[in-house]
């Protein structure tokens, strides 16, 4: 791999509330987000792309306040269009509502509502052909990364929820990568660049093999662990590592705004040694 980030791939920063924030907290958040993505114009929606996930109470204001240049994504989604699903959410609805994508398999997904991969490639298949962009989180726990099993435990969430997606989807539907490392979740441990790094390129070397290297080469890979403003540019400066899904820190603009000047700073240093 080489040792310069990409001009394929943007950076894409996105804001993960989970279960915060009210429709009066959700407003005043999107609105203060707005004003400091104003006075921030270079680069933004282009080379750098913002995205925030609210809880399903708070997308459709979202979705009619989103700052310039932010796409606005779910949390979560059902793969049917509609059904008996009491408590879910379809992706036919999610387009209703204007959403521009959906994160897919959270860790804590996973671990506290049972998600597995299969379904999880159904999620996927259904979140592309809705024209929703699919942002697919995998990553190990620390007992799968102490027993050296880290790389099989993600190469076998990618197989399994990518597998049955059209390759031609692959590169039209937007799809993006996050890996969360689990045990550097809300833990205030993160991975050092060096091993995220490692990570992100065998991710994009197990994308080659599901779908072409040229496909790969395109496919984001967003890093999400305990990002913070102080890590984020050594982070983000990495040369497989395509942005950050962000939680606790995201749940204040002055602390997710500088992750997001982070990867400004990161793609202005790039262009200039170009």
């Amino acid at each position: 791999m080489s040792g310069q980030k990409s001009s394929l791939r943007p950076i894409v920063v996105a804001a993960n509330w989970k279960m915060h924030k009210l429709r009066s907290e959700a407003l005043e958040y999107l609105e203060d987000l707005g004003t400091w993505m104003d006075d921030h114009p270079e680069g933004l929606g282009t080379r750098v792309e913002v995205v925030v996930s609210p809880p399903f109470t708070s997308l459709e204001l979202a979705v009619e306040h989103r700052p310039p240049n932010a796409r606005i994504y779910a949390q979560n989604m059902h793969f049917a269009d509609q059904g008996a699903f009491t408590g879910e959410v379809s992706p036919a609805m999610l387009r209703d509502l204007g959403v521009d994508g959906v994160l897919l398999g959270h860790s804590e997904r996973r671990a506290q509502f049972n998600e597995h991969d299969a379904a999880l490639g159904e999620k996927v298949v259904a979140a592309a052909e809705f024209g929703l962009r699919p942002m697919l989180c995998v990553g190990e726990t620390l007992e799968e990364r102490q027993g050296g099993h880290a790389e099989e435990v993600v190469r076998d969430q990618l197989e399994t929820a990518l597998g049955d997606l059209d390759v031609i989807k692959a590169t039209s539907s937007g799809l993006s990568i996050a890996y969360e490392p689990v045990w550097a979740i809300g833990t205030g441990e993160t991975a050092t660049p060096q091993l995220a790094q490692e990570m992100h390129a065998f991710i994009r070397d197990t994308l080659s093999s599901i779908f072409t290297a040229e496909i790969a080469e395109r496919i984001p890979v967003l890093y999400g662990g305990s990002v913070k403003p102080e890590n984020a540019h050594e982070l983000l400066s990495q040369p497989d590592i395509d942005g950050a899904l962000v939680g606790g820190a995201a749940l204040e603009v002055d602390s997710f705004s500088g992750i997001v000047a982070a990867g400004l700073d990161v793609v202005s240093g790039s262009e200039a040694r170009a």
